[in-house]
């Protein structure tokens, strides 16, 4: 089941979620581990053009995320309280403009030169042709902010999911894992 069903999330929803969640936490990981790296070090500039390059992809893969959102059917939620179910509904939309945020922040950290930015040598996005005063110094501390936050919702998102799992025994992130047949 590709596509997503009133019941359930499709192989191209849950994809998605996995394949981002894991490039999130890993470009969180990268971007600690850099932030303590000196020009000097071995793989101060590897590092540098990897993040870049992941989180270039990452933007495409957001905005493909987000137009499927959209344009697919969203599995109605297990749990009953209405409440409850508004609060994540609105973790999730404050998640993907944390995402988007965060993706514009570290295109701006890098091109704050006015130089391009290569992805994995395949590429160049180019630069825009304006730059602000301390562009790189205030869309730094835009993206690491932000990324500190997302990571609180992630862990949020991850909790509430085992609590689905293991407290309300619903199927709340077993369809997030395989698709669920029809009843």
């Amino acid at each position: 089941m590709l596509k997503n069903t009133p019941l359930s999330y499709g192989f191209v929803a849950i994809t998605l979620h996995w394949l981002m969640a894991l490039t999130v936490i890993g470009l969180f990981g990268l971007g600690l581990y850099m932030v303590e790296l000196t020009y000097y070090d071995s793989w101060y500039k590897g590092s540098l053009d990897l993040h870049k390059s992941i989180g270039i992809t990452l933007a495409a893969v957001l905005v493909f995320r987000i137009l499927w959102r959209v344009l697919s059917v969203n599995p109605k939620p297990l749990g009953t309280n209405s409440k409850i179910n508004q609060l994540a509904h609105t973790a999730h939309v404050v998640m993907y403009i944390l995402l988007a945020v965060i993706v514009v922040a570290g295109y701006l950290i890098s091109t704050a030169d006015g130089r391009p930015i290569e992805v994995f040598m395949l590429f160049n996005v180019s630069a825009l042709d304006f730059v602000f005063d301390d562009q790189a110094d205030i869309a730094g501390k835009v993206h690491y902010y932000g990324a500190c936050i997302l990571i609180g919702f992630v862990i949020l998102h991850a909790l509430g999911a085992l609590k689905h799992h293991f407290i309300d025994k619903d199927k709340t992130l077993t369809r997030m894992i395989t698709p669920l047949k029809e009843d």
